[in-house]
């Protein structure tokens, strides 16, 4: 990543859940079965640059595997 998450992640929204998901077949590839979900929401980051900054983020995550691949979509403020 290029950025660390400073604090909660707030406003969670489900974006798309199972098939509706475009990374499905390489999310099941690269970490296995489960019933994926893509998820956004905001929360504060820190950039290489040290600069701090509001972002919304998107990440995938599944029961019993966890919160994989955050992606700063973009910034807020």
């Amino acid at each position: 990543m290029n950025f660390e998450i400073l604090g909660e992640i707030t406003e969670i929204e489900i974006v798309a859940i199972g098939a509706a998901i475009r990374d499905l077949h390489r999310l099941k590839k690269l970490y296995g079965k489960g019933r994926w979900h893509k998820m956004k929401g905001v929360a504060l980051v820190r950039l290489k640059t040290g600069h701090v900054r509001k972002a919304e983020l998107h990440r995938y995550e599944a029961h019993g595997i966890g919160k994989m691949e955050f992606k700063r979509q973009r910034y807020l403020d």
